[in-house]
């Protein structure tokens, strides 16, 4: 029986590097391409909501929060949920993995609210499927740190209504209720064999940016040891020479300087080995935020990048997508196209695929209609068709 994994991390101002690494604008190393187009949102956006980050935004708006929110207030809070490698492999292998879906998303609306719960992606392209999982904090009832009260100075202070809606990350985060999660979800999981980890472990979580700013200092601290290597190398070095030149004093001392020597050289080695990991693991992340800021900076650019990443998983080539992305469209007398939902092709013909600019967003129209809505009626059909042949079946 294996570990029902939860894990929560308060978000940092709009989440957008986070953002690229769930929706996949920025693929990751330990991402398999190939399995891509199995990921999936589990959640349907709002009208007009296009991403993770408006749907953010939307709820926000929407909750009737009369309280001023100050920049660096925690807007969102990430939440990971999977298991040990061996059990989750196990659930896909058995087909389960809907229904552990389905458990997860009943789980995360009865805990934090359906309405607080804005995305939920989930991944099948790397070594483990998990979901991520983000809600919004949108609390009510009397603050968790509610303020003392005030001394009699002979002033009155209006009290606030205390079922207001209030963005309050803490309360969310409280100790206690981090207790409550582990608790509720294990008990969530038992039905595939997942049970708790151990309560009161010493172990702790740290966060991404945490991990990297760790790591960034690793590197450097590898590469002062690193040096101080070099120098012990060449200092040993000279010690050798300097026994060599001297055969009469005792062999063993040449020796034992030798398996010094043989000992400074290993650990070279195994610092520059670890110092090529470490600036090789730090490298995407720094990649990634550029990205981010690329995005927030010119937003139609994530859209292009959307589209263009559609278009290769629907089957398009390079050449193809160049003419949509000029005004042409694009004619073809037949052509197969993979559904990314359904994970299944669908032949067309006589097809005209053109990309059509709205104010803040594209388009990939087949025939004049949303490629992904005619991909929803094929396979409706498909499914009308299936039913007809097994009820004429059965007549006979």
């Amino acid at each position: 029986m294996g570990y029902a994994v939860i894990h929560l991390e308060k978000g940092a101002g709009n989440d957008a590097p986070i953002s690229a690494h769930i929706e996949r604008t920025v693929e990751p190393k330990n991402a398999d391409k190939s399995r891509t187009h199995l990921n999936r949102e589990l959640i349907e956006f709002p009208d007009g909501v296009k991403n993770r980050t408006e749907a953010v935004q939307y709820r926000i708006e929407h909750a009737g929060i009369t309280r001023k929110i100050s920049h660096n207030q925690v807007r969102a809070i990430r939440i990971m949920l999977s298991g040990t490698h061996e059990d989750m492999k196990q659930i896909e292998t058995d087909g389960k993995l809907n229904q552990w879906c389905a458990d997860n998303m009943d789980w995360l609306r009865k805990t934090f609210g359906a309405e607080n719960l804005v995305s939920a992606v989930l991944h099948l392209d790397e070594k483990t499927p998990h979901i991520h999982a983000t809600v919004v904090p949108i609390v009510t009832g009397e603050r968790r740190k509610a303020r003392k009260e005030q001394p009699e100075t002979g002033k009155k202070y209006k009290k606030k209504y205390a079922n207001a809606a209030r963005l309050c990350a803490d309360d969310v985060m409280a100790r206690n209720k981090l207790k409550e999660y582990q608790d509720s979800y294990a008990e969530a999981m038992s039905r595939y064999g997942l049970r708790r980890g151990i309560d009161g472990s010493e172990a702790r979580h740290i966060s991404t940016q945490q991990y990297y700013r760790e790591l960034f200092a690793q590197n450097e601290n590898l590469k002062a040891d690193n040096e101080i290597l070099q120098e012990q190398k060449e200092e040993t070095y000279e010690k050798v020479r300097d026994l060599y030149d001297r055969k009469d004093e005792a062999q063993d001392k040449f020796l034992n300087m030798d398996n010094l020597l043989r000992d400074k050289e290993l650990k070279l080695k195994t610092v520059e080995t670890k110092l090529q990991k470490a600036e090789h693991d730090y490298e995407p992340y720094r990649a990634q935020e550029e990205l981010s800021l690329i995005h927030e900076l010119f937003p139609m650019i994530k859209e292009n990048l959307r589209i263009a990443e559609l278009c290769r998983k629907i089957g398009l080539g390079i050449e193809y997508v160049k003419m949509l992305f000029v005004g042409k469209s694009l004619t073809i007398k037949s052509f197969s196209f993979l559904s990314p939902e359904h994970s299944r092709k669908f032949t067309a013909t006589e097809v005209k695929l053109k990309i059509d600019k709205e104010p803040d967003k594209l388009r990939l129209n087949l025939n004049g209609m949303n490629i992904m809505d005619w991909f929803r009626q094929k396979f409706q059909e498909l499914q009308q068709t299936t039913e007809n042949k097994d009820t004429r079946q059965i007549r006979l």
